[in-house]
């Protein structure tokens, strides 16, 4: 038996110490390469060399398609061979370092017969930076994505937390996650958050989406309002929940809408979404609990441009406890990634300046489900979601009845790399990842590197058990 083929059967401790002496000069994969992964799968770099990918689909004929935020393209990839073809390239596309470009991708229910396909990214109108949803055809002879055309124009955009997941439900309309830009935070702390923010009749006539940041959108394919949005304050929008901080995993499981999303430095979450629910961003974390978080309201401090806000509590602006905040329509998650006391030591030394890669957060990107039936017993009716900050999968069961997690949370095919989207096979015997070109992570050691082993790469993690 060839050493790639033992890669993917040895224990994971054992597998280290092996390519520490075989490969010490070769700690990367290029792609037809195998990756070390802890038994019973085996890793397989498809491909790499992507521009930034970030969502992925199953094409109609078991391609993957794939949107490369800063490539401002759409490729499909052909999983069995890496062999790619360009579907379409969007000039129109605004990028940036982190969170602007081609983002979310969703193909129509109906596109057996329509060939729709959707696709949000961020655009420029003048000096103003804007975000938009465009449909185009699927031209099948030509294997190419022809005709856009404009669904839905003119929402806030930034250089942070854009979210950018779009789905569609079974209901036939087309969801959108929306972060809240990172405002009230790090750079953008003068920026208002509008998390909690609901828009006003007026604004909603003339257009004016200001406020639709923080929230999951919920449209009729054609950019609509849905005549069942919920009502919230008296206005029918197309906001659908609101109270998040920057949801990048949206999937129905069913009828249920299930999201994750990045908490600031602690709890991230697993949520599920309940039409007119508050998630609570930016005045809870997680869980209403009063620890390791607390809100100011830094853009409401004067000369806030000026301060430090790592050293400075400003005393007209004091830090709000998560108690002290009370509604009925607040959800909770069924699951955080990671609750911890306030005593937390959130500095430890060993991150240095990338001090925020030692928080108690994965930094989840995606999420997927891998169905009651899937050929892997021990995966069965468990939601997976993907890792930017440790380049891992963690598997979540969920119970019978889908309404909570359920069990311990496992970790997986961890290596150094920021997990951009996870994606079940459609066979079910194997996940596939796609990931980051650039970014902070943790490696195989658990320290911090800003040298991604694969950056821009779409890798397999198949099944070889029984």
């Amino acid at each position: 038996m060839s050493f790639r083929r033992l890669i993917g059967f040895f224990p994971l401790f054992i597998l280290t110490a092996l390519l520490a002496v075989l490969v010490s000069d070769k700690l990367w994969a290029a792609a037809g390469d195998e990756i070390a992964v802890a038994e019973p799968f085996g890793g397989q770099v498809i491909l790499e060399g992507l521009e930034s990918p970030w969502n992925m689909v199953w094409g109609p004929g078991g391609e993957l398609w794939i949107t490369e935020r800063q490539g401002k393209r759409v490729i499909s990839v052909d999983p069995a061979t890496g062999k790619k073809e360009v579907l379409v390239q969007i000039d129109e596309v605004f990028t940036g370092p982190q969170h602007e470009g081609l983002l979310g991708l969703a193909l129509a229910p109906d596109f057996d017969s329509s060939g729709l396909v959707y696709l949000t990214y961020t655009y420029k109108d003048g000096d103003q930076e804007l975000q938009k949803i465009v449909s185009f055809k699927y031209d099948r002879a030509g294997k190419k994505l022809t005709e856009p055309k404009d669904v839905f124009l003119g929402l806030p955009a930034w250089n942070d937390h854009q979210g950018g997941r779009l789905v569609f439900g079974p209901d036939g309309s087309l969801y959108l996650s929306k972060g809240e830009m990172g405002s009230n935070q790090g750079a953008n702390r003068c920026r208002p958050n509008y998390a909690q923010r609901l828009p006003t009749a007026k604004e909603v006539e003339a257009k004016d989406w200001t406020a639709y940041v923080g929230k999951i959108l919920r449209f009729k394919p054609d950019g609509g309002i849905p005549e069942d949005n919920p009502t919230l304050e008296g206005v029918k929008s197309h906001v659908f929940t609101l109270g998040h901080r920057n949801p990048q995993g949206l999937k129905f499981i069913g009828d249920r809408l299930f999201s994750v999303e990045q908490g600031p430095s602690t709890d991230d979450e697993l949520n599920i979404l309940v039409k007119g629910g508050n998630y609570g961003w930016p005045l809870i974390a997680g869980y209403p609990d009063d620890q390791a978080y607390g809100y100011i309201n830094w853009s409401a401090v004067a000369g806030c441009d000026k301060i430090d806000a790592s050293v400075y509590l400003p005393p007209d602006q004091p830090m709000e406890k998560e108690t002290k905040w009370n509604r009925e329509d607040f959800k909770e998650p069924i699951k955080t990634f990671f609750t911890v006391p306030s005593f937390y030591n959130f500095q430890d030394a060993k991150f240095g300046q990338l001090a925020y890669l030692g928080w108690a957060t994965i930094a989840p990107a995606s999420l997927d489900y891998y169905p009651k039936d899937g050929p892997i017993k021990a995966w069965r009716n468990s939601v997976l979601i993907s890792s930017l900050k440790n380049g891992a999968v963690y598997r979540v069961p969920l119970s019978e009845d889908q309404k909570q997690a359920q069990g311990d949370v496992i970790k997986y095919f961890h290596t150094a790399n920021r997990y951009r989207q996870v994606l079940v096979s459609q066979d079910g015997k194997s996940i596939y990842v796609i990931t980051d070109k650039t970014g902070n992570l943790l490696d195989e050691n658990g320290l911090p590197t800003q040298t991604p082993a694969n950056p821009g790469a779409l890798i397999a993690f198949e099944y070889k058990g029984e």
